[in-house]
């Protein structure tokens, strides 16, 4: 990274050099010893097909291209603003000298900074936000296949049926599994104590009905000595 004229030397320490896509690239070039008069500049590329980056004696103030160290005769590390694909290639510190005809001749550079674009800057954030997103989805699935079957635990609707007591409209019955000293349970307490020898079409009578206290008929209607029973038996179709 270093070449000798006379007296003279220049430093080019990197050989690659990474960059992502809108970040600041940055090429280091210092000199040491003297040297006749004469410019250093940045080049991109070698041969005829090389571009100017930076000129120590040119300063274009919209120009991406800045001085890491403004005004020094020895450091001439540059900052290129705002990295593009465009600006991949290989880059050369040059220190010129002039001639009696006035032209620029190099008189010794470096050995150049291939500068390649860092596509995998973004990578590793990308990645982990994937990661965590993918772990909600799966935390929110798994809470809601948990909330199903607690639910379907609680208890089960079983089909209504419809019973006619009396001049009273049909009311549908529903039962549900669950709650200890629910109306299922006394059903299912009764029907247990009736004799075996019973059809299956009376396994499904009701003999106990939780009823609401019939209002009060007149007096005159009423022998006396009765009371309002809250029992009942009722049957019900079997389906």
């Amino acid at each position: 990274g270093a070449q000798v004229g006379q007296s003279f030397e220049l430093h080019q320490p990197q050989n690659k050099v990474a960059v992502a896509v809108g970040q600041m690239l940055t090429l280091r070039c210092t000199t040491s010893g003297n040297a006749e008069p004469g410019p250093v500049k940045w080049l991109k590329g070698w041969g005829s097909g090389n571009k100017t980056i930076y000129d120590q004696k040119t300063k274009d103030p919209s120009s991406r291209v800045t001085r890491a160290v403004s005004k020094s005769n020895t450091d001439f590390t540059i900052h290129i603003r705002d990295f593009q694909p465009d600006d991949v290639g290989t880059y050369y510190c040059v220190k010129f000298i002039k001639r009696n005809n006035s032209v620029n001749e190099v008189f010794c550079h470096g050995s150049g900074t291939q500068v390649s674009v860092y596509e995998t800057a973004l990578v590793p954030g990308m990645v982990a936000a994937a990661v965590v997103l993918c772990f909600l989805l799966l935390l929110l699935v798994a809470l809601c296949m948990c909330r199903r079957k607690r639910q379907g635990e609680v208890g089960s609707l079983c089909p209504a049926r419809t019973v006619t007591m009396g001049s009273f409209s049909s009311v549908p019955l529903q039962c549900c599994a669950g709650t200890p000293s629910t109306p299922s349970e006394v059903l299912d307490t009764e029907s247990s104590h009736l004799p075996s020898q019973q059809s299956s079409k009376e396994e499904n009578d009701i003999h106990y009905a939780d009823l609401q206290p019939l209002p009060r008929a007149p007096r005159h209607g009423r022998s006396p000595g009765t009371a309002p029973t809250e029992y009942a038996s009722l049957r019900v179709a079997a389906k």
